[in-house]
């Protein structure tokens, strides 16, 4: 079986374990909606600053409940049954790219119940669709890989949060920046400099999960 073979195989596995167990992702939304719903009985009217912070805060942690339980939720006798059929490139590529399509999701009806209960100051649609599709990857490639990371410790809540902390700022920092640019809070004539960023840290974080991946796996 090939590469591609392998991951679409993995890929159709985590659907339908996502699919017997509708409480996770049920959980997650249930998180975002009380969220924004507590947004709305705060605020008369948000601010487009306010609606932008409130905005990635609650995409960061909806993040990161979702991801944390990619690898920490699998026992290690299924881990080393993965172990022996499948190839670690395979496995740690359909996680993130399961990962990616939750998170993407996510932001979806994140944005449209905000939107709909906060108002909607997005004024460039496509450069604040671009922010969460990078966004949504490059936090799946990271709470992946660290999900990974932290499976194999005993305290692997805190761990993960301790680990995924500086690799995640600037990410936040960057979205946050384009985001306020597609809500015209600010006029940034270096937009296609800071989707590179993204993208180049984005690509940095896959080489490094396809290089790192395979030695924890053995572990």
């Amino acid at each position: 079986m090939n590469l591609i073979q392998e991951i679409g195989f993995l890929l159709k596995k985590e659907i339908l374990i996502e699919w017997r167990q509708k409480y996770a992702i049920s959980g997650i939304l249930l998180y975002v909606l009380s969220t924004i719903y507590v947004v709305y009985v705060s605020f008369i009217q948000v601010d487009p600053k306010v609606w932008n912070a409130l905005f990635w805060i609650i995409i960061l942690f909806a993040s990161t409940n979702a991801i944390a339980k990619s690898f920490i939720q699998e026992s290690s006798h299924r881990q080393l049954y993965y172990y022996s059929l499948a190839n670690p490139i395979a496995i740690i590529i359909s996680k993130i790219l399961y990962n990616s399509l939750i998170l993407l999701v996510l932001c979806v009806l994140c944005y449209t119940f905000f939107g709909l209960v906060a108002g909607n100051p997005v004024k460039d649609s496509f450069q604040f669709f671009t922010a969460l599709f990078l966004g949504s990857v490059g936090f799946s490639i990271t709470f992946t890989f660290i999900s990974a990371i932290s499976a194999k410790a005993n305290n692997s809540a805190t761990l993960m949060a301790i680990l995924s902390f500086p690799v995640i700022i600037p990410i936040l920092l960057t979205l946050i920046k384009l985001s306020a640019n597609a809500l015209r809070l600010m006029q940034d004539t270096s937009i296609n400099k800071d989707i590179m960023i993204l993208v180049a840290i984005d690509l940095i974080l896959v080489a490094l999960a396809f290089i790192l991946f395979p030695y924890l796996w053995r572990d």
